[in-house]
């Protein structure tokens, strides 16, 4: 039996995200998820049961983002993952879900050095996989791309501000648009994407003024991260929400849960049951029927 109930909520599509965009709807109606003006509610996720939950409990958006390179694959950086393990990860949580919209992040390389090329793997991705749709990183360099990807009918999340497949050019996983010069230059991304046809687009560690200005003049749905809360939508790394990470968080991952804390007390109560011959019990264990004991062997009869 499903932990949550999503019922009464529909399929989560991309028409439907850009109707969120209007004018928030009559305060009457807030609890409707798919009125104008809804907050979008985003999610990272990279396996079937979490995939299940967090569409159960009513998630509109679940990004298969590459980054779990680091919360899951153990990774330094997200630059390492390949198309391969994304697909691999795409493929098992759209097993999970009913309602959400699956959208994919396309890994470092794979849309970098040629076009023909990105269009087939993302092609990959929406055929092979089960994506609604992928997520690519960059702003007016990616104008082209992103044009190509949305005549070939595969609808395109954008991510502008921090790229963390950038992380190298930009020395660090820095906050952007801090000055004038950078600020107009993500203005720029924004709009360029927005043009190129992308349906929404993720803004990353900008400060809160330049998110509320570029989602105040953009058509389609913004999504923050590190953002600040004017934005039409926010995203996490679910790893970070429910606790399941090492080391500092950045600043603007609430936590939720400490499912990290959960699992290794947990973990520990077992090693002590077991060293303590408490588990199994004898009610846990399973029982022969009629048997005969012969020479301190029991042998079934029955």
């Amino acid at each position: 039996m499903s932990a949550f109930s999503s019922q009464g909520r529909g399929k989560v599509t991309v028409p439907e995200l850009l109707q969120r965009k209007l004018p928030a709807a009559d305060s009457k109606n807030q609890n409707n998820s798919n009125l104008p003006g809804q907050k979008i509610t985003c999610l990272t996720v990279a396996d079937y049961p979490t995939a299940r939950l967090l569409d159960e409990a009513g998630v509109d958006v679940l990004l298969v983002g590459d980054s779990l390179g680091m919360v899951v694959l153990g990774y330094d950086s997200t630059l390492p993952v390949t198309v391969e393990e994304m697909l691999h990860h795409t493929r098992a949580v759209r097993r999970g879900v009913k309602r959400a919209l699956i959208v994919a992040d396309m890994p470092f390389g794979s849309y970098h050095t040629d076009i023909s090329e990105a269009l087939r793997n993302a092609v990959r991705f929406v055929k092979e996989a089960g994506a609604e749709a992928v997520k690519v990183e960059g702003g007016e360099r990616r104008l082209e791309l992103i044009a190509r990807l949305t005549e070939a009918e595969i609808p395109v999340m954008a991510h502008i501000g921090l790229t963390p497949q950038s992380v190298n050019t930009l020395g660090g996983y820095r906050v952007q648009g801090k000055t004038s010069e950078t600020a107009e230059q993500v203005l720029r991304d924004a709009r360029a994407v927005e043009a190129a046809g992308a349906f929404a687009v993720v803004l990353e560690a900008l400060p809160r003024e330049l998110a509320a200005q570029i989602t105040q003049e953009l058509r389609i749905p913004t999504i923050g991260i590190g953002a600040g809360p004017d934005c039409d939508g926010q995203v996490l790394v679910t790893h970070d929400l429910l606790g399941l990470t090492f080391g500092p968080a950045p600043k603007f991952a609430r936590q939720y849960a400490n499912v990290g804390g959960i699992i290794a007390n947990a973990a520990r109560e077992f090693c002590a049951d077991v060293q303590g011959r408490t588990f199994p019990s004898d009610g846990e264990s399973y029982h022969s029927g009629k048997s005969e004991k012969n020479g301190g062997k029991i042998s079934i009869v029955g």
